[in-house]
């Protein structure tokens, strides 16, 4: 019997990843919420579901898309910096109840070091930490983490990565030729798309479900640094950056994660 894993959100993330499971024998159910998208989906071998999230109801063929699948990858952006009063938790606790009526056995989750605040001390946070009833409260990204983290019946595990970088996507072109950006001395928490896919897909061949996983590659640099750095090597005009203001960042650490997966990332982005 073949396997099979359901990716909801065939998107930056999503498609690479179904691409790279099925040319390792997965069948793949993948969804997006654009109709167009569609055709591009199935040309890839994925079996292509139109579905979207809303907080008041569920569009699309859940169950259909959801059956024969004992495997769930969540990799949908939460959306809150464009829309900030929207309510993602909602939109995910009503899909929790779709999960509850299927098959499904073991989700991973993929969630951002954004859980994390800034602060001028720049804090090293470990997979472990454990966040505030405040820090909880005042955070939708944390939220959605516990709702998964806390279903019944399936094991869930949780990967934050730091900010994505691909071949066609890297911060310093958005950065170029600006002035005045903020905390300069602050570190930097960034993993390449192929790393993403590594780590994930680690995940599901080891069985680690259950767990929180971090993923960034070790970046010794100031955000200054860095993105001077970066838009020389890109022949790009360099950011000015304001040191006007102190620094605000933290460290994200996946030491843990380097050793329960047995990997330790090459420098990619």
């Amino acid at each position: 019997m073949q396997k099979q894993i359901s990716i909801l959100g065939c998107g930056w993330l999503g498609l690479p990843l179904a691409k790279h499971l099925i040319q390792n024998g997965w069948e793949v159910k993948g969804s997006t919420t654009s109709s167009e998208k569609m055709k591009n989906l199935e040309a890839e071998g994925v079996q292509a579901y139109n579905i979207e999230l809303q907080e008041d109801r569920l569009i699309g063929n859940i169950s259909g898309f959801l059956e024969g699948s004992e495997l769930l990858i969540i990799a949908i952006p939460p959306g809150l910096r464009r829309h900030p009063h929207s309510d993602f938790v909602s939109k995910l606790e009503r899909f929790t109840t779709s999960i509850s009526d299927s098959k499904v056995k073991n989700i991973i989750y993929v969630s951002s070091s954004a859980v994390f605040k800034d602060h001028e001390s720049y804090p090293s946070f470990t997979e472990h930490y454990r966040f505030t009833p405040g820090e909880v409260e005042e955070s939708q990204l944390i939220q959605a983490e516990q709702l998964l983290l806390n279903l019944n019946e399936v094991k869930t595990s949780v990967i934050r990565f730091g900010g994505l970088v691909g071949k066609e996507r890297h911060p310093v072109n958005y950065l170029s030729g600006k002035t005045g950006i903020k905390n300069p001395e602050a570190p930097v928490n960034l993993i390449h798309l192929e790393h993403c896919i590594l780590l994930i897909s680690e995940i599901i061949q080891q069985k680690k479900f259950g767990k929180v996983f971090h993923g960034v590659e070790e970046i010794q640099l100031s955000k200054e640094e860095f993105y001077t750095r970066k838009a020389k090597e890109f022949n790009l005009p360099a950011p000015e950056f304001d040191h006007s203001q102190v620094s605000v960042g933290k460290e994200i650490s996946m030491t843990w994660t380097s050793r329960e997966l047995g990997i330790k990332l090459s420098k990619k982005v």
